[in-house]
């Protein structure tokens, strides 16, 4: 089977010439991921989504009146960027915006997955929902504290939508190589390469050279291999881009987890097939034995405030511990007795010294300048604005030993300094739910667009 994914994330964009290409080659299904948690907690707290409108409708309307026009099975995953039901209505919005505009008639699966909390409860007192990883264990008032809570799916639902009959299928969460793998699991393709495959092309073209997320890719699924080409002519796969594609994401490039099972990548061989396709074989799939769903759920963290600045003074950047501690405890000292101290947090993120690694950062090289975050969360985004202030007021002004000025510490790039940023979201949920059934938690809708 031939799957053709259109680019790394609905909204993204890609080339026309490679869509052109994609079509020519006539593909069995195309596919397209709308979402992802990597923006973080926000997206899905508010609704919201992190790519916007006029992008997706632009991805979605070269595409979809031409895999309607020639038969071809249409797959959107995790809808809107966050896949819950704002996210689903959304992006449905701008499906219906363009059948009506193009004229185009056919049959829409949407599957929610957004979870009832009654629901998560049961199963949380039947032992069902177990932390992915090192995290404490789920309880009912997590999951009544949350905003919303959504169910990631395996293939196994979009599979079932398209044995209804769906040409389209909007799916709310779902596992990002899903969206690809489950037309040819369907009409029984092998499981090894077609999972393997589908984790790659998710991505859209980023296991090319020169790699890119915006920008499509065919997947060929054989026997017992697949072929990748870019579709854009001025890309080209070869058996070291698509390798390192294994180490995306993953903390072993050999083992990758999905709701349906783990692909066993560790007998693989990747060659140059010809000069831009590369063949992989050697993929397994091993299926789980009991399939989970991970559920994804954020509650409000507080609301946040921030002040960007600049350090360039060696003497401040030497002392920069001691005057964040001041600076700390010098707002304590300011809001004590009106202020809890549970009810905020004061971060500063120091970039060109520790701001991406913290406090694992290996370099011990002295920076010569600093970018400096004041970031208060507080219970209300008005006490979060006072914190912020006064923070950044008292590191402005702080005199510290060395100090040859009374002028200012701080450069600021804007004005105003200080930037309310809204509700602060923070994943609460990030668990493992134990099903018998894949397609359990998710609810399916057919439709007539």
């Amino acid at each position: 089977m031939k799957i053709l994914a259109l680019n790394g994330i609905l909204g993204y964009g890609y080339a026309e010439i490679s869509l052109e290409n994609g079509l020519k080659r006539s593909p069995d299904v195309i596919g397209v991921d709308g979402g992802s948690t990597d923006p973080g907690p926000y997206y899905l707290g508010t609704g919201k989504s992190f790519t916007s409108r006029s992008a997706v409708k632009r991805d979605l309307e070269l595409a979809l009146p031409e895999a309607i026009k020639r038969g071809i099975p249409f797959v959107i995953g995790t809808a809107g960027g966050g896949g819950g039901e704002p996210h689903l209505d959304w992006c449905r919005e701008i499906i219906d915006e363009i059948a009506q505009e193009k004229g185009l008639r056919f049959k829409m699966a949407l599957i929610h997955a957004e979870l009832n909390k009654d629901y998560l409860k049961r199963k949380l007192r039947e032992g069902k929902i177990r932390p992915m990883g090192p995290l404490p264990q789920l309880t009912e008032e997590e999951i009544e504290q949350s905003v919303r809570i959504v169910g990631q799916m395996g293939a196994r639902p979009i599979m079932e939508a398209l044995e209804m009959g769906a040409e389209v299928v909007l799916a709310g969460r779902a596992s990002d190589p899903a969206v690809f793998a489950a037309l040819p699991l369907k009409e029984g393709c092998a499981p090894g390469p077609t999972w393997h495959a589908a984790k790659i092309i998710e991505c859209g073209a980023i296991c090319s050279v020169p790699g890119t997320a915006a920008d499509s890719i065919m997947a060929y699924i054989e026997r017992d291999f697949f072929l990748l080409e870019p579709l854009n002519p001025k890309r080209r796969c070869t058996p070291l881009s698509v390798a390192a594609h294994t180490l995306y994401e993953q903390p072993n490039p050999y083992y990758l987890y999905e709701p349906d099972g783990m692909m066993d990548l560790s007998g693989c061989r990747y060659e140059q097939y010809d000069e831009r396709v590369v063949k992989v074989s050697g993929s397994r799939f091993i299926e789980a034995k009991t399939p989970t769903v991970k559920l994804e759920g954020v509650r409000i963290a507080g609301y946040r405030t921030i002040a960007i600045a600049g350090a360039r003074d060696p003497v401040m950047i030497e002392r920069i511990e001691e005057i964040k501690g001041a600076v700390t405890e010098h707002v304590r000292e300011v809001f004590k007795g009106r202020v809890s101290p549970g009810d905020y947090r004061l971060l500063f993120r120091l970039y060109g010294r520790d701001g991406v690694e913290g406090e694992i950062e290996p370099s011990e090289e002295r920076p010569h300048e600093l970018g400096i975050i004041i970031e208060a969360v507080a219970r209300t985004q008005e006490m979060a604005n006072d914190i912020c202030a006064v923070a950044r007021s008292t590191m402005l002004h702080y005199h510290y030993e060395g100090r040859k000025a009374t002028a200012g510490n701080l450069a600021f790039p804007y004005s105003p300094s200080d930037i309310p940023m809204g509700a602060a979201y923070r994943f609460n949920v990030y668990h493992l739910l134990e099903v018998e059934d894949p397609s359990e938690p998710f609810h399916t809708e057919m439709i007539e667009v």
